[in-house]
């Protein structure tokens, strides 16, 4: 819809340039950055910008749901809740509703199905890894995008630890999806209350209708509390499933590791697999069929009404809540206010005459963008602004780059931090060093990442074992430099939180919180002086781990509040060495050595624990044979990587081998997945890239090298961009891949004149 006269036409720095609707608690508009990124901006009613409690409640919300992030979320890019009216941006997300997708084009089958299900369950895992419980999971708050589905709307999630918010009566969600305990106490739901939502929403996206419809919300509660759900329509093995999912008790339910692996395990679907339920219920095979819509409730008659006393009990919350739900169900029901994404009817015909985007079995690559070409570049080549020309890499290399909204920032031995386009591989600027920086010193640099068109990087100088090192804050823009803090240069890693860069002061005793834009200090927190402790890599939680330096075990976990700098101690730790996250656990992993050395291909693993950081709870998990290598978690599974080019597929859960695989290239790095979860690639110090199916290990293809040298430690990493993979090797040559056609040759990026 079109601004009227008493819309804003820029709110934050962002220019309005629709209204993509309204609701009863604020207007959804279509914003455009600077940098031409759409988002969708949400802002609330004067109403309720009026009303403190709201106020606090945002500004918790705001808080917590900026630590989402992930290929199946739309994630929060912008807020701001002390604004005379609260507002926030999300990434806009073209695509119809499921609700919309279902309604005008008919239920999910197969493929489309099976591929909803995983992806909602990556959405999920990714949210609850934040700390947040969405709580309201349906149908319209979830987008069908091109590439997958996203999860969208956390207005009404609550983190974890700030449930208490949620006041007396108020009943957040929408009865056909609720879990039971979330009909009963609201402020008590788990994770395990979103794998309810989330079956109950398969089951409406697999037949068109929720296991638990009725003529009213109270019936509809009802049933959920106290009946089986009904699940005719639902072809097996995905029924089994969501029956699991469907347990009136949250501890019968899979947690989202073990229901990613029932779903992975589903049989492929056959290349004509369709449908079998029709929009209005009834069935596509054998012929017509007259059950509609209207024979839901003669179908049920049929089963059997259970009803028990329990809905006497219930009956005053439900009458409190449900009030409640139909006010709140307003922000993202028929007003399409959920994310502000839905498909703009001004950009082509109405969805009557136009089919929507669906989860149709999509094919193994994703396109690269229309005009796109492969481009080989170094990190020497000249720049078009700030420092024009550099002389040489230091012997022996090592590149690392970060890729953010079209450009890719990159630093490394002997390398001034750089900022090259993605798309054509022109150098953009070249910034010079902060630090007075001789023949005679090791310059390293490395970019930590991008946070609010500023590009942190860590610059260290040493000679002769004395070093310095500083994290210099850089205008993504121009390069220029914002501001500068003296670092710690071996504890920088994983430490950045939103718009907060973490920096580990010079004299390790010390933690300090800076605007990763401004670089203002925000608060400065204490590490033990008596530990040497290190920031845990691949959580949106600020973990420190701490151990003895003597006795080389791990002590405990320092956690540190990200609004003041206070910390407590998390304690009873495995040992081990902590490998990465699974499923928002801590994973250590136990070794032996053979006795030929201490490589990491010497070092055997026996067995892996699973630490819970909230609860505090270990599960061991006994490795079914030995494992060697680089040890690393993604996307669900445990892989071993050996420098000879080995890959180990282990499940985290079982300990049991899920294949293994002898690739060509040698002293590959980290495993990068595609964002469907569906391909592996890795790559080595000289630019050999291999693409592996991650279900079976199957080597799809690798390419020769791009480099001259090759180096252990190096550790390479593949990143993705718009379809296209880009390669950073140990001698500073930076590549770009198709993966639907790794053998197109390379055009050198063009310099400035």
């Amino acid at each position: 819809m079109a601004l009227s006269k008493d819309d804003p036409r820029s709110i934050g720095g962002y220019k309005l340039v629709d209204r993509l609707g309204s609701g009863g608690m604020g207007v959804v508009y279509l914003g455009r950055s600077r940098s031409g990124r759409e988002v969708a901006v949400k802002v609330v009613h004067a109403q309720y910008a009026e009303d403190q409690i709201f106020r606090d409640r945002f500004r918790r919300e705001i808080t917590a749901v900026r630590r989402v992030s992930g290929a199946f979320t739309a994630p929060v890019m912008d807020a701001d809740p002390e604004a005379a009216r609260p507002w926030m941006a999300t990434l806009y997300v073209p695509g119809p509703s499921l609700a919309d997708r279902v309604r005008t084009h008919g239920p999910l089958g197969g493929a489309a199905l099976r591929l909803l299900a995983l992806g909602l369950v990556e959405g999920l895992r990714d949210i609850h890894h934040a700390g947040v419980v969405h709580r309201d999971l349906k149908p319209a708050n979830v987008l069908m995008a091109q590439d997958g589905p996203r999860v969208i709307d956390f207005g009404i999630s609550r983190a974890a630890e700030n449930q208490t918010l949620t006041g007396t009566g108020d009943l957040f969600g929408t009865p056909p999806f609720m879990s039971p305990e979330q009909l009963q106490d609201p402020r008590s739901v788990e994770p395990a209350s979103d794998v309810f939502s989330l079956a109950a929403l398969l089951v409406y996206a697999a037949t068109g209708r929720g296991p638990f419809d009725a003529d009213s919300p109270y019936l509809t509660a009802d049933r959920v509390m106290n009946e089986d759900p009904v699940l005719d329509g639902v072809e097996p093995p995905m029924r089994e499933i969501v029956a699991r999912c469907l347990a009136k008790e949250p501890g019968d339910r899979p947690e989202l590791g073990e229901l990613a692996q029932l779903l992975g395990a589903l049989p492929a679907p056959e290349p004509n697999d369709v449908p079998t339920v029709t929009p209005e219920g009834g069935s596509s095979e054998g012929g017509s069929s007259t059950a509609g819509a209207g024979n839901v409730a003669t179908a049920r008659t049929a089963r059997g009404r259970r009803w028990r006393p329990a809905f006497a009990v219930t009956a005053g919350v439900l009458a409190l809540g449900l009030a409640a739900y139909l006010v709140v169900a307003r922000w993202d029901g028929d007003e399409r206010m959920a994310n502000g994404a839905e498909v703009r009817q001004s950009a082509g015909p109405s969805p009557s005459t136009s089919p929507s985007p669906s989860l149709s079995p999509s094919p193994r690559w994703k396109p690269v963008p229309s005009g796109w070409h492969p481009w080989q570049t170094t990190l020497l080549e000249p720049a078009s602004n700030g420092v024009r020309t550099v002389k040489s890499l230091e012997s022996g290399g090592g590149s690392n780059c970060v890729t953010d909204d079209g450009s890719l920032y990159c630093g490394g031995d002997g390398v001034l931090p750089v900022r090259i386009d993605a798309k054509t591989g022109e150098t953009v600027w070249r910034t010079a060093s902060v630090a007075s920086v001789t023949l005679d010193d090791v310059y390293t640099t490395s970019v930590i990442g991008v946070r609010d068109g500023a590009v942190l990087v860590l610059e260290t100088t040493s000679m002769e074992g004395d070093g310095q090192a500083n994290v210099v804050g850089l205008d993504a823009e121009k390069g220029k430099r914002l501001w500068t803090h003296p670092a710690d240069s071996q504890n920088i890693d994983g430490f950045l939180f939103g718009d907060l860069i973490l920096i580990v002061d010079q004299s390790d005793q010390s933690v300090t919180a800076r605007a990763a834009r401004t670089g203002v200090e925000r608060w400065t927190g204490q590490l033990p002086a008596d530990q040497d402790c290190h920031p845990l890599k691949g959580h949106d939680v600020p973990y420190v781990l701490c151990g003895a330096a003597s006795e080389g075990r791990n002590s405990f976990l320092l956690v540190f509040d990200l609004d003041d700098g206070t910390s407590r101690r998390v304690t009873d730790l495995p040992d081990g060495n902590f490998i990465g996250i699974h499923d928002g656990q801590l994973v250590f992993v136990e070794w032996r050595s053979d006795g030929t050395g201490t490589a990491l291909d010497d070092m055997i693993y026996t067995r892996a624990a699973l630490f819970d950081p909230a609860g505090g709870s270990v599960r061991t998990v006994r490795f079914r044979g030995e494992y060697r290598g680089d040890a690393m978690p993604a996307g669900g599974t445990l892989y071993f990587v050996r420098s000879n080019g080995a890959v180990t597929a282990v499940s985290p859960e079982t300990g049991e081998r899920l294949w293994a695989t002898q690739t060509t290239p040698e002293g590959l790095g980290a495993p990068t997945l595609d964002q469907g979860g569906r391909i592996m690639y890795l790559t080595s110090g000289s630019g050999r890239v291999v693409a592996l199916e991650t279900r079976t290990g199957k080597e799809l293809w690798d390419t020769q090298a791009h480099a001259g040298v090759t180096m252990d430690s190096h550790y390479p990493k593949v990143l993705l961009h718009d379809g296209a993979l880009i390669i950073c090797t140990a001698d500073g040559t930076v590549f770009t891949l198709d993966p639907s056609r790794p053998d197109m040759k390379a055009v050198p990026a063009v310099s400035p004149s």
